[in-house]
């Protein structure tokens, strides 16, 4: 697999000036000594004082890293960078299932945080949207996947709401806020008495880092790439998805500690 090299930006946050310090050289330590990256540069800016409480010192690690896309897609699960920074390649290429395993990897991973710190998927109200279209010709797939370079891809998630076709609507329209096309859409659950519970498979057609954001947002229990069979990505490409996903795992490891300030904070008012 072809080496990349980006610049990892990993912002730490606290109401304690010492802790914060203690922790990010903490985690420039654990960043020089991962085996499975070359991290030729880690450098530990100074901590500074924000003036907002509750959290109101910060800091920023800078790395530089190298390694392959496996690799550093496990490192940003693991250190939760506010930016990642693609330096090179402009571009390459992966076998569909390659891709698969580091999506399998990104969705067991998050899945585990959501279950200990909540989800992340979250909608303003869609009523207002439109009923977006599913199922598309083969000659219009091909034209997505050939010419705007789309990925086709199956997505197996676990859904709850009100009722069956509350869930269906609302879900239809999220994939569609999110950048994707439906190809095809089937859901299969249970209407408990206040809730519907169940699985919602689709076929949806998109950018692979909107396919990549999804994955890290919904956790899916099953995903597979139908085709191209080998995938292309851009640096920006690779720069946005490892960018949310390094937002997505600071989003939810940080939830219970901005918790706790903020009602020790309402407490002193």
């Amino acid at each position: 697999m072809e080496e990349i090299e980006a610049i990892f930006y990993i912002e730490g946050l606290s109401s304690d000036k010492k802790a914060l310090e203690n922790a990010l050289r903490e985690t420039a330590e654990n960043l020089k000594n991962e085996k499975n990256l070359k991290v030729t540069e880690v450098n530990v800016e100074d901590v500074i004082e924000e003036g907002e409480e509750p959290l109101r010192y910060s800091g920023v690690i800078t790395a530089r890293v190298r390694g392959p896309f496996d690799e550093l897609v496990k490192a940003v699960l693991k250190y939760g960078p506010a930016i990642v920074e693609v330096v090179r390649p402009g571009k390459f290429e992966i076998d569909s299932e390659e891709l698969m395993k580091i999506l399998g990897e990104v969705s067991l991973v998050m899945g585990k945080l959501m279950d200990r710190f909540g989800g992340l998927a979250a909608y303003p109200d869609l009523t207002e949207l439109p009923e977006p279209k599913i199922g598309f010709s083969r000659e219009k797939i091909e034209e997505l996947i050939t010419d705007d370079r789309y990925i086709r891809y199956r997505f197996v998630i676990e859904v709850s709401g009100k009722d069956e076709e509350s869930v269906r609507s609302t879900m239809a329209k999220a994939f569609t806020l999110e950048g994707c096309l439906i190809n095809s859409f089937v859901l299969q659950g249970e209407q408990f008495v206040d809730k519907y519970r169940g699985l919602l498979a689709a076929e949806l057609l998109s950018p692979f880092d909107v396919m990549f954001q999804l994955t890290a947002k919904y956790a899916p229990v099953a995903i597979s790439i139908v085709e191209p069979e080998v995938v292309d990505i851009t640096a920006n490409e690779l720069q946005n998805a490892l960018t949310d996903l390094g937002g997505f795992v600071n989003e939810l490891v940080t939830r219970p500690v901005k918790k706790m300030l903020m009602k020790k904070d309402e407490k002193n008012e």
